[in-house]
């Protein structure tokens, strides 16, 4: 408002969080040694190591390691617990080389294959919409 308040209503994006990216990684944005980034269609998941010292790890360490109790890609860990891509990359990065998650970084030559692509489309042009009617196919 041009007063300097706050508009009426909740905030629609929600809070910002109190503690930006660069403090959480220690300024950090290459999370493997050969510097790539880990793609986000990496799945994780936590150890029974990782479980069992939950109680003692950084509050974002912690929530990664929790949510991880059922394997996940990075893009659903960085979107269910608001938090920036890659940090979560660099944090899970982290939790690996400590023995707390285990990272299943995809196979990029199947990741990139276009019959996998083409089956796609196809199931999914293979679905009615709501009228029953089946997409044409090209």
């Amino acid at each position: 408002m041009a007063d300097g308040s706050p508009p009426p209503g909740p905030d629609p994006v929600g809070p910002a969080p109190a503690v930006r990216p660069f403090l959480v990684t220690a300024g950090r944005v290459a999370p493997t040694a050969a510097g790539r980034p880990v793609p986000v269609e990496t799945q994780v998941v936590a150890t029974a190591e990782g479980l069992a010292v939950l109680d003692g790890l950084s509050f974002e360490q912690h929530d990664i390691v929790a949510a991880c109790r059922q394997p996940q890609s990075i893009a659903e860990l960085a979107a269910r617990l608001r938090l920036h891509l890659n940090v979560v990359r660099v944090l899970a990065e982290d939790l690996r080389a400590t023995g707390y998650l285990v990272v299943h970084v995809p196979d990029s030559g199947v990741t990139h294959d276009a019959t996998v692509l083409r089956r796609v489309i196809d199931a999914l042009r293979a679905i009615p919409d709501s009228r029953g009617v089946l997409r044409d196919s090209d």
